[in-house]
């Protein structure tokens, strides 16, 4: 018979706010030391092919955008898979059978759910040439995607047994695993893009090659773990992979749509904002790429709060406990802010120094590049503080299995608000890129501040069971 099998996790309730900060540090670390990592794997292809020129520097952009859209509202769906062990451990009953059903159940989903999407990236061309994109650039973007594709499954199915590894108390494993794809990535980079080694100098098809690479080591090496972990294998997670539990799999789906949706909209604001800065020029899209990656390597701090906040929130609401969801929820949002204060003021402060890191900015033939980099960076320290706080409180809530409303929200708050301004600013009002920007910092904090008034009024919204 299964037992229930004690973890990190499944502590009695921190009693202070103390508690509940070390708590969440535990998690949080080594989840947002993963994400920076990711980051800087990320980093490592922009960097490479930034030195193939603009052309080629907007083809992968554009094909990035494409596929991380896609790629998040999947890992979003099977993410629900999170909250879901969280309450298993948190009611204490039967946990090990309940997280290997849902970790089951969750991996069937992704491999089911990513075949739509990869046939949609096999027609890569045919969708950017319908945005209006530049004929040569979307041909380009169609050759690169014809090749990342096939990381889209593997990405998906590690990302599950990440965060079930997390959520059973090693998330450190999600830092070592990230920390070794780094590695992988830039040595396929260097041997493919330029040709080293002996290797042929494929240039943009060799990232995206190296890109598929990365991604099946990531996935072979998670694997590994839950084999092989004396904590993760006594679940023998694996064990009976072919039987389904259509009920769980009901579940996991009804609480995912919705995380993938939300997620789909704030990507797909992103990334259109990247396909109308197309419809300006090319040097505006690279300009967005660079200023977007910046900003994206700070969003991951808040990223893996978010992440840890869904586990111990989903914790507390598993055990029915009230204050704990509170402590958990609220200690989340206030590590945010904190540490989002700090990166607004460095990307105010030097925004030419974080350029640098990505094109020779004292370079005559990047002055406009950088000078629009350094506009968009502007707008971007703004709009940190939003940003960190809606992808928390968003978090919080989905440790509640409140992922509804939060869809709701999202979608009027980017793309009625945000994209609507982005347009009217970026072309009507003739302010280009910098109208663009404006328009997204509008979005997120119509979202920040819709979502973190719903987690503030959990109680009255009768989010939150009452204890028994």
């Amino acid at each position: 018979m299964d037992a229930v099998l004690p973890t990190p996790l499944t502590e009695a309730p921190p009693r202070d706010g103390g508690g509940e900060l070390r708590g969440l540090l535990r998690l949080a670390g080594p989840l947002i030391g993963a994400n920076l990592l990711q980051m800087g794997v990320y980093a490592v292809d922009v960097i490479f092919v930034a030195r193939l020129g603009a052309r080629e520097l907007a083809a992968a952009t554009l094909g990035v955008y494409l596929y991380s859209v896609m790629m998040w509202a999947l890992i979003g769906l099977v993410g629900a898979a999170a909250p879901v062990i969280a309450a298993e451990l948190g009611r204490r009953r039967h946990a090990v059978r309940e997280v290997r059903r849902s970790f089951r159940m969750a991996l069937w989903l992704s491999v089911a759910a990513s075949i739509p999407f990869v046939l949609v990236l096999a027609h890569g061309e045919r969708v950017l040439l319908m945005t209006g994109q530049d004929p040569a650039v979307a041909a380009r973007t169609g050759a690169f995607l014809s090749i990342l594709l096939f990381a889209m499954i593997p990405a998906v199915a590690a990302s599950v047994m990440r965060v079930t590894a997390a959520a059973l108390g090693r998330p450190g494993w999600a830092t070592a695993v990230t920390a070794m794809a780094l590695g992988v990535n830039i040595l396929g980079n260097w041997l493919l893009v330029f040709g080293h080694g002996g290797f042929p100098a494929l240039g943009l098809e060799g990232s995206a090659v190296a890109s598929v690479v990365t991604t099946v080591a990531m996935l072979g090496a998670y694997g590994l773990i839950l084999l092989l972990d004396p904590r993760l294998r006594r679940y023998r997670l694996f064990g009976k992979w072919w039987r389904p539990e259509w009920a769980r799999l009901r579940q996991i789906v009804v609480l995912g749509v919705p995380i993938a949706l939300t997620l789909t909209f704030e990507g797909a604001l992103f990334s259109s904002a990247g396909f109308l800065m197309g419809l300006i020029g090319v040097i505006e899209v690279a300009a967005h790429a660079i200023a977007l990656q910046i900003a994206a390597v700070t969003f991951q701090v808040p990223f893996g709060l978010a992440q840890a906040a869904t586990i111990r929130v989903g914790m507390a609401y598993g055990a029915r406990d009230g204050a704990w969801v509170a402590r958990a929820g609220w200690t989340a949002v206030a590590v945010c802010v904190a540490f989002m204060s700090l990166a607004a003021l460095a990307l105010w402060i030097a925004p030419r120094l974080f350029v640098s890191a990505y094109v020779d900015a004292d370079a005559a033939e990047n002055a406009r590049l950088v000078t629009l980099a350094v506009q968009y960076l502007a707008i971007a320290a703004m709009f940190q503080l939003f940003d960190g706080v809606q992808v928390v409180a968003a978090g919080a809530l989905r440790g509640l299995q409140d992922t509804r409303v939060p869809m709701v929200i999202a979608g009027a708050g980017y793309w009625i608000v945000g994209f609507g301004v982005a347009v009217v600013l970026g072309f009507h009002f003739r302010m280009e890129g910098l109208g663009i920007w404006i328009g997204l910092a509008a979005g997120l904090l119509v979202v920040s501040v819709l979502l973190l008034w719903r987690w503030s009024r959990r109680e009255r919204l009768g989010l939150v069971p009452h204890t028994p």
